[in-house]
């Protein structure tokens, strides 16, 4: 029997960082794979040239929106594995209602293997920030001072306390699971997530006013959609107790920047930033400067463990879908609008 035959885009580089050696020569012998062989991204044209025939297309980071012009001969396309996160970057709602929907074609995200990473980082966020971590490093390594009288040594941590979780996608969910050893209350609000499945998840329902008066830490986890930009403004971050941390490693555009400079000027709230809008932040952002805001430069989801399971998930998608079995990270498309 012939292989099926499947376009690689991706570079080489990214190849590296989310394959093992040993799962990429498995993905090599199991199809018939014609890979990019540029030392850069294609553009769409590129991809168009080589599409036609092809079964199977995987993506990555860097890889050029697919267009019209790259479905129009995409004669044989039955199976799109994007072989990082979202698929926004790659597939502009026009496309997935004019081809992808009607031609029945199966995307694939890799969200969940970047999800471990993300929920990991996310949770060491929560301990080093509300244990007030940074503080002590900080006027430790400027001023010598050991145990300063101005850095509370107790007070509400991890343990114990109550944690709101805005949107309980992929990423969402994973953050609950690492944090059930904690003995924590989880407060959630998420507009799409039924009482059913909150109770599944062993965590209670909110609104997302009440979520943050009530919650020690606030994670969000939320898409950038339409619906969710600037979801959180100064209605949200006012009433946030005194000593509470926001967390975002999401993305920056659910956050009003100028609302989150003006509550966390007052010194009574810290933010842990992953995400920022815009990326980075202007050199003369009140942000960057402030002591009780930290920022990453969007790392959260880097890691060993996290990118190699995207190597996995690409192989074990094509091979489920091929063999007509269920492919677990497959999207609903139809769901376009509220997908991250």
């Amino acid at each position: 029997m012939s292989k099926r035959r499947i376009l690689y885009i991706p570079t080489r580089a990214h190849t590296e960082r989310v394959f093992t050696k040993e799962d990429f020569e498995m993905f090599l012998r199991l199809f018939d794979v014609t890979v990019n062989t540029k030392d850069r991204d294609l553009s769409s044209s590129e991809v168009a040239e080589l599409i036609t025939g092809m079964e199977g297309l995987v993506t990555g980071w860097g890889s050029p929106g697919l267009t019209g012009e790259v479905f129009e001969k995409a004669d044989s396309l039955k199976i799109i594995v994007h072989s990082a996160g979202s698929v926004r970057p790659i597939l502009a709602k026009s496309v997935v209602e004019k081809y992808v929907i009607p031609r029945g074609i199966c995307v694939v995200s890799c969200r969940r293997a970047i999800a471990y990473n993300v929920a990991e980082s996310t949770v060491g966020m929560m301990i080093m920030t509300l244990r007030r971590w940074f503080d002590h490093i900080q006027t430790y390594r400027e001023k010598g001072v050991w145990r300063s009288r101005e850095i509370p040594e107790n007070g509400q941590f991890l343990m114990g306390a109550t944690v709101g979780i805005v949107g309980v996608g992929v990423v969402g969910r994973e953050v609950i699971r690492l944090l059930k050893p904690f003995d924590v209350k989880i407060l959630v609000y998420d507009p799409y997530l039924s009482e059913w499945e909150a109770g599944r998840l062993g965590v209670r329902k909110v609104g997302l006013n009440e979520l943050f008066e009530k919650s020690d830490v606030v994670s969000i986890h939320a898409p950038l959609t339409s619906e969710t930009y600037h979801m959180i403004g100064r209605d949200q971050l006012r009433r946030m107790k005194d000593g509470a941390v926001l967390i975002n490693t999401a993305r920056g555009g659910i956050i009003d920047h100028d609302a989150l400079i003006e509550e966390c000027e007052k010194g009574r709230i810290r933010a842990f930033l992953d995400v920022t809008e815009p990326e980075p932040l202007p050199p003369n952002s009140p942000l960057r400067g402030l002591k009780n805001v930290y920022i990453t430069p969007h790392v959260a989801g880097a890691g060993y463990y996290g990118y190699h399971m995207i190597g996995k998930t690409v192989v074990k998608s094509l091979e489920d879908f091929f063999a007509g079995r269920p492919v677990e990270d497959a999207l609903d498309m139809n769901l376009y609008d509220i997908t991250a």
